[in-house]
């Protein structure tokens, strides 16, 4: 997540492409707006930060979908919003009739999130800063 302009309690703060085809996604969005790609080592996995041009800070991020998790799933982009206590907002999200689908989960060296359903059925990420 950027560290440059930080995002306000309960704004979108990040968004994340999940794709099977990391290569073909590059070139295309490199292509079509320009975002320069930096890949960077995760908990072992490889992820693709985006820069806009001449920017200086990334503002989203790929991640390679692969692992039983992702059947069935298509690529699709997640938008994250910047919570202060994660736990809490997962459990509430349940009290209010939505479902938690990814519970809250460290990321290594930046922070933790969680991936909830709305009573809707839309699907978001919520982020806690470490």
């Amino acid at each position: 997540m950027a560290e440059g302009q930080p995002a306000s309690v309960g704004t979108f703060c990040w968004t994340e492409l999940m794709t099977r085809d990391i290569g073909a996604a590059k070139k295309f969005y490199a292509d079509l707006i320009g975002w320069r790609t930096v890949d960077e080592n995760i908990g072992g996995m490889t992820y693709t930060m985006l820069y806009p041009p001449g920017a200086k800070e990334a503002v989203g991020g790929m991640m390679p979908m692969s692992g039983p998790q992702f059947e069935g799933v298509p690529p699709h982009w997640m938008p994250y919003i910047l919570v202060n206590d994660l736990d809490d907002r997962a459990e509430r999200c349940t009290q209010l009739g939505g479902q938690v689908v990814v519970p809250p989960t460290d990321i290594p060296g930046v922070g933790r999130f969680c991936v909830i359903k709305d009573p809707t059925g839309a699907v978001v990420s919520l982020y806690q800063r470490r």
